[in-house]
């Protein structure tokens, strides 16, 4: 079984990290690649709706809910305390893929792009994080000493990551522009 290839997207909260991984998927998902996605979140969150079905099944203590439709189905899955599952055991449950983006796990070990728009008082997290390989900014004095890719520039964040990675591209889907 090979291994996924993963990219994290990083950077300090309004940097705009969203942002560009939805304009990287929809980049990477134009040349033909299959990706998938982990956002990390830092606070609660729920994905159900109070009152419907799947939540009152939470509620009344499922551990795990699969809600399926004719056009998707979701898991959702409650944690047993405040610690929460690290990237190892969640990426396993993820389907073969060509490319995983990851948003968030700053102080994960795998490959990340910082987003930096500004100096900040923290730093950038490349500068005490080896597993950080470039900074994608507007600004490139801000990069310092690391790999500088341009933030606006998504087809020069999709070609670092492919070369990094060694993805192979595909076809592209019929009326896109693979650049």
């Amino acid at each position: 079984m090979t291994k996924q290839k993963i990219i994290g997207i990083v950077g300090w909260k309004n940097s705009g990290k969203t942002t560009l991984v939805e304009a990287l998927i929809r980049k990477m998902t134009d040349r033909g690649f299959h990706l998938s996605s982990v956002k990390h979140a830092h606070h609660a969150f729920d994905i159900d709706i109070p009152g419907k079905d799947s939540y009152r099944h939470r509620q009344a203590g499922a551990r795990e809910v699969i809600v399926v439709s004719g056009q998707r189905w979701a898991l959702m899955h409650e944690t047993a305390g405040p610690v929460e599952p690290g990237l190892e055991e969640l990426l396993p449950k993820l389907a073969p893929c060509d490319l995983v983006v990851i948003e968030g796990y700053k102080h994960g070990a795998h490959p990340k792009i910082e987003v930096a728009r500004s100096a900040r008082s923290e730093g950038l997290i490349a500068d005490l994080d080896s597993s950080v390989i470039a900074v994608a900014t507007d600004d490139a004095g801000l990069a310092g000493a690391h790999r500088c890719l341009p933030l606006n520039d998504v087809c020069a964040i999709a070609n670092f990551i492919e070369k990094y990675l060694e993805l192979n591209p595909r076809e592209s889907k019929p009326g896109s522009a693979a650049q």
